[in-house]
């Protein structure tokens, strides 16, 4: 047996040739959950897990998890991401998390180690929830927090059901779910944020994941003409989403700590210069790490509705596209990836993830934990986004080193740990 070894090199044409599949300008990839970009993308992936020796598994959702046989049967030790993306999105968010535990498990193959414990890496269906609400869809299946007729009902922005396209693109599987209980989780994930990399700290050990608040607002007013139509008798419903845009932002800051707050979504109809518009539609997203202040928060969104509705007239509506509260990942698991980070000579730092992950839908059933490198700039959800080759490496370095522990395998020090 020898000291299975990290190849960075591997590592990184994985994620290229990974990149090359729904590649847009400027070297991002759109590959929007159960599209055709995402089945290519999901084939190839399946392909690398076969290729490994992984017993690959896809269940009713969606979600594909490949097994690494341990000396014993039982619950694995878990890994992994997704690979679907935003519209403009780039070549490491989620994909590098899964094709880390690719990189985990052919440094074990290539040396011939076997975990006492089964090895799983997994990608989880429609993380990002841009075509189809909610978000994290696959995961909260996985781990029993949203039935899966209701995720399966759930209707994209261009018409089809999750059902529809699952079946379309041949990734309804006949594993059940809630899936099989992992003996722990570890996802290894870009920060996506700008704290690692103007600290220079090469690991971020993430002890939380923020509060989640979506909530879709249906402005109803009246089209009218845009020349004659006097400016006190209008029910404009264009204005009435320009007020809650600023709104939104003036609570973010009004309220200070970690509260955030983001339109990200809008749309006007009929959508005219010269015609008052009816209709206004905007996508509202209110994240914490407190839950109390993102109550806080929804209230006083609901407040300002109100004073909307009065002010200009208009009807509004609302719907709840999602709702997640905050998650403080398991102390020990946080302490175990800080350990194994210094001891390879890593600088490291405690933080929340100000983004939503599949660990904190699987943090309700086992013990969690997240691993996080810098992010350049902390772009993310951009073609720009990058992350540096030896902080690639060094993020799956940490990763082996962990679930070698977890899973009952050899104790690695850095010295062996790296090619």
């Amino acid at each position: 047996m020898n000291t299975p070894r990290i190849d960075g090199e591997r590592l990184a044409r994985r994620i290229a040739r990974l990149a090359e599949v729904g590649a847009i300008e400027g070297g991002g990839c759109a590959r929007l959950a159960l599209g055709d970009a995402d089945r290519a993308g999901r084939d190839l992936v399946c392909g690398w897990m076969r290729e490994l020796g992984l017993d690959v598994r896809v269940d009713a959702i969606g979600n594909v998890v490949g097994v690494r046989a341990g000396r014993v049967d039982g619950a694995p030790v878990m890994t992994g991401s997704h690979i679907d993306t935003v519209g403009t999105g780039g070549r490491y968010d989620g994909n590098y998390g899964v094709l880390a535990g690719l990189e985990v498990v052919a440094a074990l193959n290539d040396a011939g180690v076997r975990t006492e414990h089964p090895l799983a890496v997994a990608f989880f269906t429609n993380e990002e929830g841009v075509r189809f609400a909610p978000d994290m869809m696959g995961s909260q299946v996985y781990a029993g927090s949203l039935a899966l007729g209701e995720a399966l009902a759930a209707r994209g922005i261009d018409g089809p059901t999750v059902g529809e396209e699952l079946a379309r693109i041949g990734y309804a599987g006949a594993a059940p779910v809630p899936g099989p209980v992992p003996r722990a989780f570890v996802e290894l994930h870009i920060e996506q944020g700008p704290v690692l990399d103007r600290e220079g700290v090469d690991i971020g050990v993430v002890e939380s994941v923020q509060g989640i608040s979506w909530t879709e607002v249906d402005i109803r007013g009246t089209a009218n003409h845009a020349g004659t139509t006097p400016m006190a008798l209008r029910r404009d419903a264009g204005w009435a989403a320009g007020a809650l845009i600023a709104c939104v932002r003036e609570l973010a800051l009004e309220l200070g700590g970690s509260q955030v707050a983001t339109v990200g979504r809008i749309e006007f109809f009929p959508n005219l210069i010269n015609v008052v518009p009816r209709q206004a539609r905007l996508g509202v997203d209110l994240r914490n790490t407190d839950e109390a202040q993102l109550q806080l928060a929804e209230a006083r969104l609901a407040a300002h509705l109100e004073n909307l509705r009065a002010a200009e007239g208009v009807d509004i509506a609302t719907r709840s596209l999602a709702r997640f509260a905050p998650v403080r990942f398991a102390p020990e698991m946080a302490a175990r990836i800080e350990r194994h980070a210094r001891a390879l000579g890593l600088s490291t730092r405690r933080m929340p993830s100000g983004a939503g992950h599949d660990a904190q839908m699987l943090a309700a059933v086992c013990p969690t934990a997240m691993i996080f490198v810098p992010s350049v700039e902390g772009i993310s959800h951009n073609v720009r986004e990058f992350t540096h080759p030896h902080h690639l490496e060094a993020g799956a370095r940490v990763l082996l080193t962990v679930l070698c522990e977890l899973a009952g395998g050899p104790a690695l020090s850095a010295a062996r740990t790296t090619g």
